[in-house]
């Protein structure tokens, strides 16, 4: 059997090697001819699976490490009885993770002695926004979910929900939605020029979902008034070809990364391993659990005399601190500009280890038990 993947994928061989031939290739440049005698497919979110790629080949499974779908062609492999999967939810805490991290920084730069003085508007509360619904709301946050599907298929739950000019009058506006244009409530430049108008200096912006939500030209534009609010953006229109001149004009800018965690990414990994394994008729014998390495930072310790909001941004920033993130991608987009796109990539491609907040011990002694609740609500393990 042959397994053809995305080389960005991680531990293929220690999932699949004793399946078959595992043979790595670039998801981004991943043809037809690649593809063509493979029995298995495993992709990312930059591979277009369709009838262009897999005609004629001997595929009988594909699977997709992501949560997201819209760069599958689901009628077609249907129509060719080609099993398919996907990963959802497999990187939603990482993201939750990534929101996280940048509202300590918004919080730092407002100078605000308690994060939680934010309100946030979530758009789209899929696995992602439900987790970092969750996050928050045990932190302390008043927070505001729009999710129009949600709200017209949940009617008796329909008073949590708010429509979106609501959600864009919050402190903070984080945008998790799917990528969608046929159907009752399309998310494609969902934040347009009017929703942007409407967002001031005090608010700040953050697309972690899919880049073609908002409507870059007005984004640019809008962000070279006067009054522009703080945006930072993982994702992008076009990639890899994004645009350098916002990367400029954004606050915090990042290579569609938050969701990079290696937790989530083998999560993703061992999803589809299952999926595979079931519709092979094979024993499922692997868990994301055996293969996670130590993690570099193990342990951090706080005593009684430690501020309880700079301790929670400490640890927080020790497991992701954005920065460095956007350090890179910003550094990336001073090459030529017909190198811009490979090296987009590459940051993605060659990504740090990152690990999620669960790799790290946080012993306290002698604090708060709201501290102690601050901590657990994130996902920290911890030692008292």
């Amino acid at each position: 059997m042959l397994i053809v993947a995305d080389e960005n994928i991680p531990l293929l061989e220690a999932f699949f090697g004793d399946v078959g031939e595992v043979r790595r290739v670039s998801g981004r440049t991943m043809s037809a001819e690649d593809v063509r005698d493979a029995d298995v497919l495993l992709v990312r979110s930059v591979t277009r699976v369709n009838r262009a790629l897999l005609e004629g080949s001997d595929v009988r499974f594909v699977g997709t490490t992501t949560i997201g779908t819209d760069h599958v062609d689901l009628s077609w492999l249907e129509e060719k009885g080609i099993r398919f999967s996907a990963a959802p939810g497999c990187n939603a805490n990482s993201v939750a993770e990534y929101v996280l991290s940048v509202l300590s920084l918004q919080a730092e730069r407002l100078v605000l002695d308690d994060w939680s003085r934010l309100t946030v508007g979530i758009v789209g509360v899929g696995n992602v926004g439900r987790e970092l619904a969750d996050k928050l709301v045990r932190l302390g946050f008043k927070v505001k979910l729009c999710d129009p599907p949600r709200a017209e298929q949940e009617q008796d739950e329909a008073h949590t929900f708010v429509d979106l000019d609501e959600a864009l009058g919050c402190d903070v506006v984080s945008l998790h939605t799917p990528l969608t244009r046929d159907c009752a409530h399309p998310t494609f430049h969902m934040i347009g020029e009017r929703e942007l108008a409407a967002l001031t200096p005090d608010q700040l912006l953050i697309s972690a979902g899919r880049g073609e939500v908002i409507d870059g030209a007005a984004l640019l534009e809008r962000l070279g008034e006067a009054n522009a609010p703080r945006v930072a953006l993982d994702v992008w229109e076009q990639e890899p070809r994004i645009s350098p001149e916002l990367v400029d004009r954004v606050w915090l800018a990042t290579p569609h990364i938050a969701g990079y965690s290696l937790e989530g990414k083998v999560r993703g990994t061992e999803m589809i391993y299952q999926a595979m394994s079931k519709f092979l008729g094979l024993p499922t014998r692997k868990t994301a659990g055996q293969f996670l390495p130590e993690p570099a930072l193990s342990k951090v310790s706080f005593t009684s005399a430690a501020d309880e909001h700079a301790a929670v941004r400490i640890a927080l920033r020790a497991c992701y601190d954005p920065r460095q993130d956007d350090a890179r991608l910003r550094h990336a987009m001073r090459a030529p500009i017909d190198e811009r796109g490979a090296a987009f990539d590459r940051l993605r491609r060659d990504y740090p280890v990152r690990r999620e907040c669960s790799s790290l011990k946080v012993q306290l002694k002698g604090t708060s038990k709201s501290l102690q609740d601050s901590f657990r609500a994130i996902g920290f393990k911890l030692k008292i």
